[in-house]
């Protein structure tokens, strides 16, 4: 399958979209928003990242008419028995530690930190997951599907001021930074959601 023309990735958050596109970039492509679109996004009731992204991309694909990208992604920490997983954007509303107008990242972040206190350095292992699922119309019954992930471990406190999300805690053992001290083309090039692009491009060469 070539990929070409007008695709709608089905996501709100503007990080993981400046990814996509810088991803992306070189492929005879032109990424639309979901923002663009009277959409409703769909609820994401999936237990897995593959279910989940299928339903936000069926749910675009379907109000657009046009094909449909879509990425499922979170952090799941060892530690914690792999929450929280997919529902890494909600993990502090889903303990009640947000309060109202504050910034959901930070929220998360602090969320995180709160359920590793007692965990000692050496067992903070976390990995980064990322689906990407393309429909190519919403009753498209053969989805292409591809993941990545990418393998590190939660500090104790925030380092670096790039990315969006847990960067800020996601240290990156071999390089000694975190993923938001690293540039976007250094993270890009070794990050879950790279890799899961990388995965995807293989996938549609294969036809």
């Amino acid at each position: 399958m070539s990929l070409t023309g007008d695709i709608v990735v089905a996501s709100g958050n503007a990080g993981k979209i400046a990814e996509l596109a810088r991803l992306l970039r070189d492929l005879p492509i032109s990424l639309r928003l979901q923002a663009d679109f009277p959409i409703i996004a769909a609820e994401e009731t999936g237990l897995t990242f593959v279910e989940n992204a299928i339903l936000k991309a069926r749910a675009v694909a379907a109000q657009t008419g046009l094909p449909a990208l879509a990425d499922d992604s979170g952090l799941a920490v060892e530690a914690l028995d792999g929450r929280p997983g997919v529902r890494s954007a909600r993990f502090a509303e889903d303990a009640g530690k947000i309060a109202p107008g504050e910034d959901i990242d930070a929220a998360n972040r602090r969320q995180l930190l709160a359920a590793l206190a007692d965990v000692p350095d050496g067992e903070r292992h976390a990995r980064f997951h990322c689906t990407l699922v393309l429909l190519r119309h919403a009753d498209d019954p053969a989805p292409v599907i591809a993941q990545g992930c990418w393998e590190g471990e939660i500090l104790r406190a925030e380092r670096g001021s790039g990315g969006f999300g847990y960067d800020p805690l996601f240290l990156v053992p071999d390089r000694d930074l975190t993923a938001a001290e690293l540039d976007a083309r250094d993270k890009n090039a070794i990050s879950h959601r790279g890799n899961a692009v990388r995965a995807l491009r293989a996938l549609l060469a294969e036809g």
